[in-house]
């Protein structure tokens, strides 16, 4: 009766036992019914070479766009409120350094005001926000021609204040930047503000322009020459500088270290990713089912890579890695066998002690 007993709760236990067997199982019906729901196209994809090749394509169509006048030529610099100009006429020192020769051009300059408009002497109030230098120098010699003979004059900015662009992120010294007659392009703002931190990412820098917000990726520059990333500034234009500890990828599952991984460079392909985790764990890993699984909870994309062969690892140096990706190793059956007994085997034990305990009692042993 007792070895019956023992025997019975040991079945119900192992019957049971899909639902005691610990750790994470990747449930791919599940996934992809899920994934469905919402895309009717969408499954789990095996890595073969073809599907490598496509994500290849994938990545050079959703490179960051290129600067949009990057084959434009900058136009000369157009004077703003807040600007100080430097008006030079020649034989006439008392227009041209008004306060004295020993201060400096900005301190004898002429500021534009708020409204545009400066005031200079013989010619009143003058609009010149918008206006390039060259069509300020002829407004002053129109007006200046009744009461100088044939005046000579020239028109200089003494000092850029009117136009900015900000510099944030992870850089040493964010900084506000002054756009002036010299073309000022986001590699150069980045300069001035004494270059990027420990922590910046180069491939994930943002440039925000009258509202909208564009990605660029500094490091194709740095690497490739890419010079349509580097764009020109604007005034009003935010530049700011990603964390690069926002790029890590999750190894999980059956690797030696389960752990999170930072990305150098943005870069990290999934061979690289199990050997840092100390490789497969050869006692419990299921190699045929080495999942990487990207994007949201409702709609993800997992690919699976079956490494039963080590020539298949070779698809693995090939797969690169996104920022957020989730690596998982499944465990192999026997493995999962002997982790449900280990959790069956205590509770068959203090039954079964239970029940020896009944018979003796019951002999009155």
């Amino acid at each position: 009766m007792t070895t019956k007993l023992v025997a019975a709760a040991a079945l119900a236990s192992f019957w049971g036992c899909s639902t005691l067997v610990p750790g994470l199982r990747m449930d791919e019906d599940k996934v992809e019914k899920r994934g469905k729901a919402s895309d009717p196209d969408d499954k789990l994809e095996t890595i073969t070479p073809q599907v490598l090749v496509r994500l290849a394509e994938e990545r050079a169509k959703n490179r960051p766009p290129p600067d949009p006048m990057g084959n434009v030529a900058p136009g000369p610099y157009t004077v703003a409120p807040y600007d100080v100009l430097q008006v030079t006429v020649w034989d006439h020192p008392e227009l041209t350094a008004p306060t004295g020769q020993f201060r400096s051009p900005e301190e004898n300059g002429n500021p534009v005001n708020v409204d545009g408009s400066v005031y200079y002497p013989y010619v009143g109030v003058l609009p010149v926000a918008g206006k390039t230098l060259a069509e300020i120098r002829s407004l002053l010699t129109t007006r200046l021609a009744g009461v100088i003979t044939k005046p000579q004059l020239d028109v200089r900015i003494a000092a850029f204040r009117g136009k900015r662009a900000q510099v944030t992120g992870e850089v040493t010294q964010p900084m506000p930047i002054p756009i002036t007659d010299v073309p000022v392009h986001v590699q150069d703002a980045i300069a001035l503000a004494q270059g990027f931190t420990d922590n910046a990412d180069p491939s994930t820098v943002t440039l925000t322009r009258q509202g909208k917000t564009y990605a660029l990726d500094l490091l194709a520059m740095y690497e490739r020459g890419d010079m349509t990333q580097n764009w020109l500034l604007q005034d009003g234009d935010v530049v700011n500088v990603g964390d690069r500890l926002q790029n890590r990828v999750y190894v999980l599952g059956e690797v030696k270290v389960q752990q999170t991984r930072p990305m150098v460079k943005r870069r990290m392909t999934l061979a690289e990713a199990i050997s840092d985790s100390g490789g497969f764990d050869l006692l419990a890993a299921n190699t045929e089912k080495i999942y990487v699984i990207r994007g949201d909870y409702s709609k993800p994309s997992i690919f699976k890579l079956d490494a039963s062969s080590p020539d298949a690892l070779l698809l693995a140096t090939e797969f690169q890695l996104k920022p957020k990706d989730i690596v998982f190793v499944s465990t192999n059956e026997l493995t999962r066998f002997n982790r449900v007994m280990t959790q069956i085997l205590p509770t068959v034990q203090i039954l079964y002690d239970a029940a020896i305990a009944a018979e003796v009692s019951s002999r009155g042993f």
